[in-house]
């Protein structure tokens, strides 16, 4: 009889994890259980995580271990048991590891599973939602940002707006687009985002309401 092969647990390095209520795009002030992994190979310079970076900074933890404290932590908090807010995978690039085990695990737990991601890596794990936040610092695949259920484009510069349609025009027909401020340029960027969403209206506007209330 043939014995089954050893499957090597998975371990996650975390950067930290946390509730709060997810803060820009499409799900904007909704209830959410963010995941941040560790490691990225994008580098966009005004990324206002850059101790996410180095993966081998941040400790590794099991699937098991990660979704159990989520619960945890939920549960010390939700009063209604009949509801659930979503869980949030982002980073980093949460798609450097493979993310089927840990959002099996969550969706099998009753929970919809959201992944923030630059589209730059191959597309893994289960998912309710994928914002894809395409970067100039390493071009996401074009293959991912079709399967995006959201586009949400940060706009540091006029020339960014190029840069949107040019992923825009890969993207399914179903998906929600989006055009972010750069927190530090908002004041800049965002006139030139509303005069360009009343053009071209198939455009939303994104906004980083969590840091406007000062929340995570």
């Amino acid at each position: 009889m043939q014995l089954p092969k050893h499957t090597k647990e998975i371990l996650l390095p975390v950067m930290e994890s946390f509730y709060t209520l997810q803060g820009e795009g499409f799900h904007s002030g909704r209830a959410a259980y963010f995941i941040r992994l560790a490691g990225c190979d994008v580098g966009c310079v005004w990324c206002d995580v850059k101790e996410s970076w180095d993966a081998t900074l941040h400790p590794k933890f099991s699937v098991e271990t990660i979704v159990n404290k989520a619960i945890q932590e939920i549960t010390e908090t939700v009063t209604d048991e009949t509801t659930k807010p979503i869980i949030v995978i982002t980073g980093g690039e949460p798609l450097l590891y493979n993310l089927n085990e840990l959002t099996k695990s969550f969706q099998d737990k009753g929970f919809e599973t959201n992944i923030e991601t630059s589209g730059s890596s191959p597309l893994s794990g289960y998912w309710n939602w994928i914002c894809v936040s395409p970067k100039k610092f390493k071009a996401p695949l074009k293959e991912v940002v079709a399967q995006a259920h959201e586009l949400k484009v940060v706009i540091f510069n006029k020339h960014d707006f190029k840069w949107a349609e040019t992923h825009a025009a890969f993207t399914n027909k179903n998906c929600k687009l989006f055009l972010q401020p750069e927190w530090d340029k908002r004041e800049m960027v965002t006139p030139l985002i509303v005069d360009y969403i009343k053009t071209h209206p198939q455009w939303q506007l994104s906004i980083q309401t969590h840091k406007h209330i000062n929340v995570p």
